[in-house]
């Protein structure tokens, strides 16, 4: 009998694996309804829905490994990241969802916010977080809304023999910024970008790198209060850092 794994657990989402299934339960209904219906259009590999029984969604497995996990040198070849930016692009390049978005207005509240906890609590120095801040700003410019998976992690995308074979995790796809699902795909990881690009097309590097620095200022207060470590090497930090 295949025992059951805890891919992860906190207080708002808990996925597990048995055998070949994913079991997520998530205390936000609708992030389950988003995710199914982002799968039922998206025009890129994505797991099999076995059932949907709110609270609780069941997926099977995608064949392959992921690109890598943030923190620790990606194993996979150029040719996989290249296959993972022209499956991205072709995310980018369908038609919008019917559901919007974060505005620029919100993600600039909440980033402020951030911010300021980050400075008032000295979890990082205050130096640091203002050159991130500035840096940040580039991402606040117009652009063209996509379809953006919306957390698109290292760990998001599995490839075989240098193909993907499936995307996850598609609870907050919508409409917004197609550079935030580049900028995440590559956080921490920033020498794979070109490889990425050389599937994707271009792509502006001074908004990709203000999305690393906003990313990892938005996330980390987060992170820290449901157990992740945000200083592990190779991890936020170490991407704020690095923009020094």
């Amino acid at each position: 009998m295949d025992e059951v794994q805890i891919v992860v657990a906190h207080s708002e989402r808990t996925t597990l694996r048995i055998g070949d299934v994913f079991l997520k339960v998530d205390a936000n209904q609708a992030n389950l309804d988003v995710e199914v219906e982002a799968m039922a259009v998206v025009p890129v590999p994505t797991p099999e829905i076995l059932w949907h029984n709110p609270p609780a969604l069941a997926l099977a497995a995608v064949r392959g490994t992921a690109l890598g996990v943030l923190g620790e040198p990606s194993p996979a070849s150029p040719a996989a990241w290249a296959a993972a930016g022209a499956a991205v692009r072709r995310l980018h390049d369908a038609p919008l969802p019917p559901w919007p978005g974060k505005s620029l207005d919100a993600i600039r509240t909440r980033l402020d916010t951030e911010c300021d906890w980050l400075i008032a609590n000295a979890v990082l120095p205050e130096a640091l977080v203002r050159r991130n801040r500035e840096i940040a700003e580039a991402a606040f410019r117009p652009y063209t809304p996509a379809f953006i998976h919306g957390d698109l992690q290292i760990t998001h995308i599995f490839t075989e023999a240098d193909s993907v074979t499936g995307i996850i995790d598609w609870s907050e796809a919508a409409q917004g910024d197609p550079l935030f699902d580049l900028a995440v795909l590559t956080l921490g990881h920033e020498e794979c970008l070109p490889h990425l690009l050389a599937g994707y097309g271009p792509a502006d590097h001074t908004v990709i790198e203000a999305w690393w620095s906003l990313r990892s200022l938005s996330a980390s207060r987060w992170l820290i209060e449901h157990g992740f470590d945000p200083d592990t090497p190779g991890c936020e930090f170490d991407v704020l850092r690095a923009r020094m």
